[in-house]
């Protein structure tokens, strides 16, 4: 069933008037008739089924008929900082951090990376990624729009990570493959959690050491070296893996 996020003020009676772009794509693309029925979230863990009531002005307008609470979500927040990557490959990672349950991301700037975007290009990037982490979010099921913050420095991303639980800094120059299953398998519910990847070329020792001297763990992916597009997918993915195992007790 298609989901779509609605502001808390859409909320009136009963009824979500749902406003925006969402509009023309349930009833132009979608082609949504009176009476059938769509799924929308309030961005805070609650989901609603309604049926769509009438159309009017830009406006969808939906009648509620039942309100569920959403399981969708990871029961650790899971922030994914990634250190910008050519081209438009922050667009894929984006949308597939967003499916694999990450709660936020933070693009940033570190001593390898190649792109260096002035203050202009990065606010118009950033919210390129949140409409991508928007649309991410509907198609999988999200009970909330992870925020895709702002790009900043390798030091501000180690600041905006100070307080998390743990920290995780997968690196191709880490040896022990018991130590980093040891390290995810103490890994707790409600624990939250910062995935630090590297940009092309990986992150620079001084970094791998200024993180660790923050209470970053170092780990392994393995002896192949992965791409920063494949890196912090694959660590979210045995990250997610691992939480929903602990979620139902497998």
């Amino acid at each position: 069933m298609q989901q779509f996020f609605a502001d808390p003020s859409w909320f009136r009676d009963g009824k979500i008037i749902l406003e925006g772009s969402d509009v023309n794509h349930i009833k132009n693309v979608l082609r949504m008739r009176p009476g059938e029925e769509v799924q929308i979230s309030d961005g805070s863990g609650k989901a609603y089924l309604c049926r769509v009531g009438s159309y009017a002005e830009g406006k969808a307008v939906l009648d509620i008929f039942r309100e569920m609470d959403s399981d969708a979500e990871l029961p650790s927040k899971i922030f994914l900082f990634q250190g910008l990557p050519k081209g438009d490959k922050m667009d894929w990672i984006v949308q597939k951090a967003v499916e694999l349950g990450a709660y936020a991301v933070v693009p940033f700037s570190a001593k390898r990376s190649i792109v260096k975007l002035d203050e202009k290009k990065a606010k118009k990037r950033q919210e390129r990624w949140q409409a991508i982490a928007k649309g991410a979010a509907e198609q999988s099921g999200r009970s909330l729009i992870p925020e895709v913050r702002q790009v900043t420095t390798f030091a501000g991303a180690l600041d905006a990570a100070a307080d998390l639980d743990v920290i995780l800094i997968p690196y191709e120059l880490a040896e022990g493959m018991e130590k980093t299953t040891r390290i995810i398998g103490n890994i707790e519910s409600g624990q939250s959690v910062g995935v630090f990847i590297g940009p092309e070329g990986g992150f620079d020792e001084t970094e791998v050491v200024q993180a660790k001297e923050r209470g970053a763990e170092v780990i392994t992916l393995g002896k192949r070296i992965l791409r920063t597009e494949t890196a912090g997918l694959t660590t979210l993915s045995i990250l997610m893996y691992h939480l929903e195992s602990r979620k139902h007790n497998l």
